[in-house]
């Protein structure tokens, strides 16, 4: 049934009047003023007053709260002499001086009218809200094959994800399937540094509740929630914020999470802003995906499968470029040879898995007594090769000291109970020092190397530079 309110003290309708409505499936109320009718106008199906109530004080604001419910205005002379601009509105029937039966159609017009008018509003809607997709999606295929860099890839999406949810921070987790857990990968802030501390266990905070769970969420204030604890403030968590969290996945496997906080303008996030966050979410982890595959592929190209160190492939590129480095900033460039002593020893003792294992260890064991710049790589079998930008003789030699020292002091596999210990020989050749050219560089420092070997072995020996 519909609801009409009728309002106006000379629109007191007969009986003969409300008898025609009710049987047309119609209820019709009556009041005198806009004010007694407010409380009823959220139900009304159709409004009908008199062109009089235009000179209620409140007569605009009930205009503007009603211009979604179609109005009959019952008029007492010609629409062309007293028609006032308000009624030119849309689901607006100035009506002059009708009958019942008149009024009575024109009511069940206004109402037909108002079903499709707010069937085409909805449609409209859902056009604006399909386009704005399509030129999101647009973004997002361009985001998507822009590039295979990882942090331009982040960048990009997170861009998107700004400018369409309106949001002020972000953050970005990656899964570590090892380690059971997330580590902070990216934020808002450039210039954040990664630590060891910013990770989270799942279950643990916002990011490890929703890495756990592995659905969406929204919260209005993060003040309120329960999962927010002293623990979860490694997620840079402040209170009275609202936040979105999703998980990113690549084909129903966590790859990691997204947190964005705080709308602009200090408004919470919507379901709709969750819908757009979803979307690029979706495309984000299929380009973080690929750029991943992207780059472990391009890691197999120039790693050692073992180790994990670079390979012969890298090192020979990388010697190329500091020999022309050196010519044009007239510097010099050291290379070290290293060899383990007696490596074959642990294999035939042990097996050649746990001589894979030492070898493991000892990629890392160089690693942390290099610097940041030094390149090491695995040669063959327990063979390695470290090369040392900008370096002289003199300091090759005191870097390749320390490396032998640490490694004279270090207990091997210790955690497996074997407690190895083994000593390694090592040769230094430098460019333009002693060697003239790559394959000169390479060659002198394996003869160094070997020096060592035919003598005490455990020790150093650097090529002199040549006269």
């Amino acid at each position: 049934m519909y609801n009409v309110i009728i309002i106006g003290s000379d629109l007191q309708f007969d009986e003969k009047f409300k008898t025609i409505i009710a049987e047309s499936n119609i209820n019709a109320t009556s009041f005198k003023t806009i004010s007694q009718a407010n409380k009823h106008i959220k139900d009304a199906s159709a409004i009908i007053i008199t062109n009089e109530m235009s000179a209620d004080k409140g007569f605009g604001e009930f205009i503007r709260r009603t211009e979604d419910i179609p109005k009959l205005v019952v008029m007492k002379e010609s629409p062309m002499r007293g028609l006032n601009k308000w009624t030119r509105s849309d689901l607006i029937y100035p009506i002059l001086t009708p009958s019942h039966k008149e009024l009575l159609f024109y009511i069940n017009k206004a109402i037909a009218d108002s079903e499709i008018y707010h069937k085409y509003a909805e449609l409209k809607n859902d056009f604006l809200i399909a386009k704005n997709d399509l030129v999101l999606y647009e973004e997002m295929n361009r985001s998507l094959t822009a590039s295979l860099d990882l942090d331009e890839i982040i960048d990009n999406f997170m861009k998107l994800i700004v400018d369409n949810a309106n949001a002020k921070e972000w953050s970005l987790y990656f899964y570590d399937e090892e380690e059971k857990g997330l580590f902070l990968e990216k934020t808002h802030r450039k210039s954040q540094k990664r630590s060891k501390n910013d990770r989270l266990k799942l279950g643990e905070g916002i990011a490890g509740w929703v890495a756990q769970e592995g659905h969406p969420i929204i919260i209005p204030d993060s003040s309120r929630d329960k999962r927010i604890s002293a623990k979860s403030k490694k997620e840079k968590v402040i209170q009275n914020k609202s936040i979105i969290c999703v998980p990113l996945k690549s084909k129903g496997d966590l790859i990691g999470v997204l947190e964005v906080f705080n709308k602009k303008k200090n408004v919470p996030f919507s379901k709709h802003d969750l819908d757009i966050i979803q979307k690029i979410a979706d495309y984000a982890s299929i380009a973080i995906e690929r750029a991943s595959l992207y780059q472990k592929m391009a890691d197999l190209a120039i790693t050692d499968d073992l180790t994990k160190l670079f390979n012969s492939r890298y090192l020979n590129r990388t010697i190329e470029i500091e020999l022309t480095r050196c010519e044009r900033y007239n510097t010099s460039v050291s290379l070290i040879f290293m060899d383990l002593d007696y490596f074959k020893e642990i294999n035939d003792q042990h097996g050649h898995l746990v001589g894979s294992k030492v070898l493991v260890e000892l990629g890392q064991l160089l690693i942390k007594g290099l610097r940041s710049v030094d390149i090491v790589s695995r040669y063959g079998g327990d063979e390695f090769v470290i090369v040392l930008p900008q370096t002289s003789p003199t300091v090759a030699t005191e870097i390749a000291d320390r490396l032998r020292i640490s490694i004279n002091r270090h207990i091997f596999l210790k955690k497996d109970g074997l407690n190895l210990k083994l000593t390694a020989s090592f040769g230094i050749a430098s460019y333009p020092e002693s060697a003239g050219s790559k394959e000169e560089l390479l060659r002198l420092a394996d003869e160094a190397m070997y020096e060592v070997k035919n003598r005490t072995r455990d020790g150093v020996y650097t090529i002199k530079a040549s006269s």
